[in-house]
């Protein structure tokens, strides 16, 4: 497939493959510049936090590098997958709640979701 091919957006899988991608730089972003990003990770009961805070935004850059380029995607999608439902009860352990809008799980479950379409995708 050649790099056109893989930025095409009339191709409705890159849009969710390239979207799926660029959602992880604010959360890369907020793990270097948010103070209340290092309070999550305390309150979720990682320890140490800040190294758990910086080998999740490591993984998330890989995450977001592999998805947007569509390098091996199908295995990166698929991790993006565990990533967020790890995150999912991570921020359910800290707020208890669903909805997205009051600091619930909602958002990382759908976006969870999204991943794993596009591993589905990817391993056709």
């Amino acid at each position: 497939m050649s790099l056109a091919d893989k930025f095409n957006l009339l191709n409705e899988y890159n849009i969710l493959r390239v979207i799926c991608a660029l959602f992880f730089v604010p959360h890369i972003v907020g793990k270097i510049t948010v103070p209340a990003t290092l309070e999550f990770f305390v309150k979720a009961g990682f320890k140490p936090p800040a190294t758990w805070m910086y080998i999740a935004g490591a993984i998330e850059t890989v995450l977001a590098i592999g998805l947007f380029f569509d390098v091996y995607t199908r295995y990166v999608a698929l991790v993006a997958f565990i990533h967020l439902l790890v995150a999912a009860a991570a921020t359910y352990k800290v707020t208890k709640s669903w909805i997205w809008v009051i600091g619930g799980i909602e958002y990382c479950v759908f976006w969870a979701i999204c991943c794993l379409v596009v591993a589905m995708h990817a391993w056709h």
